[in-house]
């Protein structure tokens, strides 16, 4: 994990952000727009800025840890930059009560959307992890909660339902983070009709193009994507290779920026959701929301050029 971190970090030091983005106001700073771009979620026309957060790892942290008042402030520049979308889960050791304890330092602490999962076996298991997240991400009501990894989602798809109607959740969803579950997250959309689906998108791993965006469109389903660097593969391949001089039209100024927009150049992507705990890191990704979006054709530009690297 270090090794991902510390080659993501002399990526952006190659491309000259490191520095830069620490000097950045707290207010949004982007000449090409006013705001991140915006996407709705298909049940209700509710907008989500594009980019968010993942808490997997990078916010499992103990509570006397040094590294909170680094996460607080990560916290609040993905907000002062547009980002909303916190994701979370039980699995993740200590992340939610992180979440919960920052943010409830955070002024603007209602304005984000909370997301995390439901990880367990059986209706009364289900129901008591729920509260518990609940609890520990200090919310009365939760913006999202999914069924991670499809875990007994026969059981908690019917949970997760009546937690809706009872308006103790807003949406529900479901998630995985490989290729070969692609399949039964379409029959499930199919069949149950989540709000929201989450999976593993990125330049180099396209699997999802095949149908399974084809069946979020015609079910109309919002879509979250996790893994979009790869575990950090990505930052391992370009190291210290150059970006193409055409990006710049794209407003694409790092690697990170790069990976980032062609994922979300597929409009039917509602946010990803990179994991970092790093000040300048947020901000990075943070910028991939704004701007010109690849087309089609540019979009296979970026593989091709990739490939070849």
């Amino acid at each position: 994990m270090r090794q991902n971190k510390f080659t993501r970090r002399e990526v952006i030091k190659l491309s000259g952000l490191a520095s830069a983005s620490l000097l950045l106001p707290m207010n949004l700073s982007f000449t090409v727009a006013e705001q991140m771009i915006e996407r709705k979620i298909p049940t209700t026309g509710d907008r989500l800025p594009i980019v968010g957060i993942g808490t997997w790892q990078t916010f499992d942290i103990n509570f006397s840890s040094s590294q909170l008042k680094t996460l607080k402030a990560v916290l609040k520049e993905m907000y002062n930059h547009g980002g909303r979308v916190i994701d979370s889960s039980p699995m993740y050791g200590n992340s939610e009560e992180i979440v919960g304890n920052l943010t409830e330092e955070l002024r603007p602490k209602n304005d984000f959307f909370y997301a995390t999962k439901v990880w367990t076996i059986g209706k009364e298991s289900a129901e008591r992890q729920i509260q518990s997240s609940m609890a520990k991400m200090r919310r009365k009501k939760m913006d999202l909660i999914q069924i991670h990894n499809l875990i007994d989602y026969k059981t908690h798809v019917k949970t997760l339902k009546n937690f809706k109607n009872k308006e103790l959740i807003k949406y529900w969803g479901i998630t995985h983070y490989i290729d070969d579950a692609h399949s039964r997250l379409e029959r499930i959309i199919k069949a149950e009709k989540p709000d929201f689906v989450q999976f593993n998108y990125s330049i180099v791993s396209r699997h999802a193009e095949k149908s399974l965006f084809n069946t979020i469109r015609e079910n109309r389903t919002a879509v979250i994507i996790n893994r979009p660097f790869e575990g950090g593969l990505l930052f391992r391949k370009i190291k210290g290779k150059q970006l193409p001089e055409w990006t710049k039209e794209y407003n694409i100024n790092s690697w990170g920026q790069f990976f980032l927009k062609f994922i979300l150049s597929n409009e039917l992507v509602t946010c990803a959701i990179p994991g970092t705990s790093k000040l300048h890191h947020v901000i990075d990704n943070m910028h991939a929301g704004f701007g010109k979006m690849p087309d089609k054709r540019v979009r296979e530009e970026m593989c091709d050029y990739l490939k070849k690297l």
